[in-house]
Parts: structure tokens; sequence; C-alpha cells
């Protein structure tokens, strides 16, 4: 069982302006000459941590860790503002640009599965390989199995709390409900709102429920950012047409790709990866029994580190 590398501290930190609005956090570990890898994160309004670094082996990677608009140590905080997904794939490329990276390595998870797709899709010369997590293909069937039926029938305890926070009569549409909570001017109202909002994600991001993960998605700075942004982007069905990804894999069918999922994945269920293998036969497609969502959990780890070594391996040979 392969576990993550030590924790290690960036060599580089960057603050990238991408727009009038918006700065980005940028850093980069490990070999400054290695293959170059770009951890894209989740939610949209996750971030980075410490543990960002880790499923890499520093001696063959060069790694670079960044915070999307508005979350992170990204700023403005919390910011919708110029905050769209053809901006977060122009900001991609901006860093590629900035560092001097002719072609890279794409790992990202949830969320960071479906922009680093779509970055991928929009250039595809620039990815060497892609590894991906926890699939998300941002269809309306995704949206609806987490924010409306599906999850809520496996989780009825957290999705009786998190309904809760909203009247009867608006629990039609709970994204926009939830959105113009989390929009008005009571900061109160504001924060529970982005709580409740993200007590429920992480219920159902793991196996076995963790009170670690509950704590780290609730924490006000991480829970405000995850809570805004994530309802901004869902009420424009992630600013992507239905199927866009499936509909556009012609550009990336020859990449190299590993797809990891857990098989009980409550947030982002199976289907997502296994409708993207159907579409994308060369990638290689790893379904973990003993795991739900989060990376965090071992047998997606000992996956995802088996499959940056793998890939490492792959692209020296090939070198």
């Amino acid at each position: 069982m392969q576990v993550l590398f030590p924790e290690i501290k960036p060599y580089a930190r960057h603050e990238l302006r991408v727009s009038e609005t918006h700065t980005l956090y940028v850093d980069e570990a490990g070999n400054a000459d290695g293959i170059p890898v770009l951890f894209v994160h989740g939610g949209p309004g996750g971030a980075c941590d410490a543990s960002s670094r880790r499923f890499y082996d520093p001696e063959h990677y060069r790694i670079v860790t960044f915070d999307q608009r508005g979350c992170g140590r990204s700023t403005p905080h919390g910011e919708l503002a110029d905050n769209t997904t053809q901006a977060l794939i122009g900001d991609i490329e901006a860093i590629r640009q900035h560092l001097s990276v002719d072609k890279w390595v794409l790992f990202g998870g949830s969320w960071g599965s479906t922009l680093s797709l779509l970055y991928a899709q929009a250039y595809p010369t620039r990815v060497q390989a892609m590894i991906l997590r926890g699939i998300f293909l941002c269809r309306q069937r995704d949206l609806d199995w987490l924010y409306q039926e599906g999850a809520s029938r496996v989780f009825p305890d957290a999705w009786e709390t998190f309904v809760n926070h909203i009247p009867q009569d608006e629990r039609g549409g709970l994204i926009d409900a939830y959105s113009r909570r989390l929009l008005g001017d009571d900061e109160l109202a504001r924060m529970a709102a982005a709580k409740q909002w993200s007590a429920w994600e992480a219920s159902c991001s793991k196996l076995r429920p963790s009170a670690e993960t509950l704590s780290k998605f609730t924490k006000p700075h991480n829970a405000i950012a995850l809570a805004r942004i994530e309802t901004h982007y869902f009420l424009n069905k992630g600013f992507v047409s239905e199927n866009q990804i499936l509909k556009n894999m012609v550009p990336i069918q020859n990449i190299p790709a590993i797809l990891v999922h857990g098989r009980y994945d409550m947030v982002c269920p199976l289907d997502n990866a296994t409708e993207l293998h159907k579409h994308w036969p060369t990638s290689e497609l790893q379904i973990i029994r003993d795991s739900g969502h989060s990376s965090s959990e071992p047998g997606t780890v000992d996956a995802l580190v088996r499959a940056t070594k793998a890939i490492a391996k792959r692209l020296g040979e090939a070198g």
C-alpha cells in the first residue's frame, strides 16, 4: 500500500495578477528540473494545502499548486465577479506561460477533474498526461444528485440538517436558495448558510465519516469561499453546456490518462468515471473498492501515488 510522500515546503511562491480583480497564489516544490505537474483543486472554491504536494516523488516532479480565483490564498477572497470556468482555463494557461512550462501533467480531483479536462480540450498540445480522481462531468444529473435527490437518500440525517436551513417553499431549488443567503447583507446569515452548505458536502465525502474533514470544510475562511463559489458556478451549470466534456473528447483522445474513482463516491457517483472512460478508451480506469470521494482515503492515496509513479516512468522512458 502506497502512502503520501513526506511533507515538503515550496521553493518558490508567486502572486500572479490575472485580471483587474484577481491575483492568484501559486507555488512550486520538488525538483525544479523535474516533470512539471499541476495540482488542480476541487470545489470550485476549495484550495490547496500541504497535502497537495505529497502525491508525487519530489525528486522526479516539479510540483505546481495554485488557488483558483476567490479561494485559498488568492485574492480577493470569495469574489464572484470575473469568476467563470473560461477565466480559470485562461488562468491555468497564464500560469504555464509565467513558469515557462512547455508541457505538463494535470492532476485534478472532483471539480479539479472537470477543469483539467476542459483545459486539456482547449490546450491539448500543452498536456503530457492526466491523472484524474473523483470524476465530475458537471452535467445537470450530477448537480441534481448532490443538491436535489440522490445522495440525500444515502445520508438522510445530514440531508435533513442541510435542507432544514431553507424554508419549505424554497426547497425546489436549493442551490438558488442557498445562493441568495450567501449573497445577502446579513453577515451572520451568510456564514450560517456557508457552514451548512459546506457541512453537507463534507458529510458525503468519505466512506467513513470524518470529524476532521467536517472541521476543515466548515472553518469560516474555507466555508465562505466554497459555498459562495460553488453556488455561483452551479447556478450557471459550471459555465459549460450539457455534456460539453463528453462531446469534445477528440482533442485529448491520445493523451495518456489514469482515472481513479471510489466505488462508493457519493459526491460524484461512479457513472461519471465510467461514462468518461467509454468516451476515452485509451484511458485507464481504476475503481477503488473501499473508497468514497476524498483523495485522502487510503485506497485512493495508494492508487494516486502509484499513478504518479507510473506516469513519471512512462514519460521518462518516452524522453
